[in-house]
């Protein structure tokens, strides 16, 4: 594929419309191939077969269409599908399919690596080499959406922000592939059906509330004592829990959308009373839901699963104050698929 060339799929429609007056066409030939490019997936010029073939050529001449492959595929004991996708410039992302009785969902990645230095996450241990372009999460999605319909018979339900990178750190192509995926144009999937998650950047959740996109919010939150998440999430040392809050606050009165808080509970790390009367009285100062999460280890030492007990008593604590709660289990630990395991493992079988 001819790096050198610009994906068309970085053009807005707008921007296509110009180019095609410039190049003599019809404007309505944009539309043409905004449908091929985003709805139908094309991956070729050749496919637009209700262009002419001049025109064909002069698109191909000009752009190219850097679509992503999967590199390869593992499926989990549990049915969990985990791809490991190279992009157009042979840099690898990891996106996972997971399916349930009643749903099947794509984690999808939004940066190859990451931008944050979160201690017990695999994907933390990479460098970030760049964000993804919003063609690049969506062909994610629309490969998620085949398997779902080839393995289970029913097509993808939801959609997580979940995989490798911060999708605050990538916001701009963030927030135009959820208009993709939502949009009747693209995919045409309900805005109400995505999650977007996050380590908790104040100044970007605020303006993700601002652009009315009706997704919903999860905010990696892991301790509500200001020295554990620092030293956990040394990243979140410029923003202050205290900032968090407000911008979630804002979140949602803006939205009136509940937050979702993810939380991990480790050994003598956040397994005490004063870590769990913490989260209480945090979760507590706005609408909110928690999922206590299971930890999948990464091969550190400092960070170990806590015990059943102690998820017990968050469990009893959080109930208690009338907020919702799930105890969420991992799936595809045995592939490295589970929360935090991302870290191109799949690499050594390619």
């Amino acid at each position: 594929m001819n790096q050198d060339k610009k994906d068309i799929r970085k053009l807005s429609l707008g921007e296509l419309e110009t180019i095609l007056n410039s190049m003599g066409e019809k404007s309505f030939r944009a539309k043409q191939i905004y449908e091929w490019l985003w709805k139908k997936n094309a991956h070729s010029f050749d496919d637009m077969t209700n262009l002419s073939k001049t025109l064909r050529s002069k698109l191909s001449e000009n752009f190219s269409i850097q679509n992503i492959q999967v590199n390869s595929m593992q499926k989990s004991d549990d049915e969990t599908i985990k791809n490991a996708v190279r992009l157009f410039d042979g840099n690898i992302v990891e996106s996972v399919l997971i399916p349930t009785e009643n749903r099947t969902t794509a984690c999808v990645s939004c940066q190859v690596g990451c931008s944050l230095n979160c201690e017990f996450c695999a994907t933390a241990k990479l460098k970030r080499m760049r964000n993804l372009t919003a063609a690049e999460i969506v062909d994610q999605v629309v490969v998620i959406d085949k398997q779902s319909r080839e393995f289970f018979d029913r097509p993808l339900s939801n959609i997580v922000y979940m995989g490798m990178g911060e999708p605050m750190m990538n916001y701009n192509e963030v927030v135009k592939s959820i208009r993709m995926i939502t949009s009747p144009q693209g995919l045409g999937m309900s805005p109400k059906r995505i999650t977007v998650s996050t380590s908790g950047i104040p100044k970007m959740i605020k303006m993700l509330a601002d652009e009315e996109l009706k997704v919903k919010l999860a905010v990696s939150l892991h301790s509500a004592r200001e020295e554990i998440r620092n030293r956990i999430m040394p990243f979140s040392e410029k923003f202050p829990l205290t900032e968090l809050l407000e911008s979630l606050q804002y979140w949602y009165q803006k939205t009136k959308s509940k937050i979702t808080f993810e939380y991990l509970v480790w050994k003598d790390i956040n397994d005490r009373q004063t870590d769990i009367d913490a989260l209480v009285r945090y979760a507590k100062r706005v609408p909110s839901k928690i999922n206590l999460i299971e930890y999948n280890p990464i091969g550190e030492s400092e960070f170990e699963q806590a015990h059943p007990a102690v998820i017990e008593a968050y469990t009893d604590a959080i109930q208690q104050n009338g907020i919702v709660v799930k105890v969420r289990r991992s799936r595809g630990k045995d592939i490295d698929a589970a929360c935090g395991q991302l870290a191109n493992k799949s690499l050594e079988e390619i």
